[in-house]
């Protein structure tokens, strides 16, 4: 008992720092970007979108999943597991359909900069994180609301085990991790080829390719930390329905935990690599963008 206890005990302590942790970093992220007027690009509103999604993750999702962690008695099959278990699916399959986007906006960005302006602008920003919202939220319903099976069903799970969440990461993880993939893949052919004739370009155009591979490289980075932190849930997940559902719990539940951890991590690059963003904490936190008007503030 004492053992369960202590277990618990500790848990609490984790998720309710992980939490605060990925509310202050992601409310930082969202505040930069909307106080900032030079900040009201294209790029920062779908990093935007990112964080909020992040940020709903500390707020709705980890709170509510360390509450199923810690009660052994835990016997849900109401409403109130059902949203639970949406609003997880939703927010991690958002959070991949945007980080889908910026690598579109990525590509026009260094692969076709003269069509940059014409093809990736504000209208065209707002519809992608529609879609990205909208296909979430039915693709989170549509498996939320599916019926469990197997050991599963006596407890609302923190993830979700029915045969059909096959077509769920292939749609929702697999295929855009693909395509993103090959995006950025293009990207660093197209970005290597302008670094070997950079020599030829003016030291403005020179100036404006290199902004923008530094923003590739980190959006690459950030990336890179969602399918480390998310890939080996995906496929427990895949591969729990292969193997008659003999995966521990216990293995799935530590990989969900651990995906969840990447909406703290998103901000911590952002503040390693972007210097605007690195402004932005200090005139957020010291107090000085409530001591007078500064959204019109030079970060860059």
């Amino acid at each position: 008992m004492n053992l369960i206890f202590t277990t618990s005990y500790s848990l609490c302590i984790f998720v309710g720092s992980l939490s605060v942790l990925i509310m202050c970093g992601n409310l930082l992220v969202i505040i930069s970007i909307i106080y900032f007027k030079q900040l009201h690009t294209p790029t920062n509103y779908l990093i935007l979108s990112l964080a909020v999604t992040d940020l709903l993750v500390g707020v709705v999702i980890l709170p509510f999943s360390m509450i199923i962690s810690v009660s052994s008695y835990w016997c849900l099959k109401d409403l109130f597991c059902k949203v639970r278990g949406s609003f997880d699916i939703l927010l991690c399959t958002s959070s991949i359909l945007n980080l889908c986007f910026i690598s579109v906006d990525r590509y026009y960005a260094v692969c076709q900069p003269l069509r940059y302006k014409t093809k990736i602008n504000v209208r065209v920003v707002v519809i992608m994180i529609l879609v990205s919202w909208t296909v979430s939220a039915l693709l989170g319903i549509g498996i939320a609301i599916g019926p469990n099976r197997g050991q599963y069903n006596k407890k609302c799970p923190l993830f979700q085990s029915t045969s059909s969440t096959i077509i769920g990461p292939v749609f929702g993880f697999y295929l855009p991790a693909f395509i993103m993939f090959t995006i950025y893949l293009k990207i660093l052919t197209v970005a290597q080829r302008q670094a070997r004739s950079i020599q030829n370009t003016t030291k403005t155009e020179a100036t404006v390719s290199k902004t923008e591979r530094k923003a590739t490289k980190t959006l690459a980075i950030v990336l890179g930390v969602f399918l480390i932190c998310w890939t080996p849930y995906f496929l427990c997940i895949t591969f729990l329905p292969l193997s008659n559902y003999t995966i521990p719990v216990t293995v799935i539940e530590t990989f969900k935990w651990l995906g969840w951890s990447n909406s703290m991590l998103n901000p911590c690059v952002y503040a390693f690599f972007y210097s605007w963003f690195r402004s932005a904490i200090r005139m957020i936190i010291t107090g000085k963008i409530f001591r007078g008007d500064f959204s019109n503030s030079k970060l860059l």
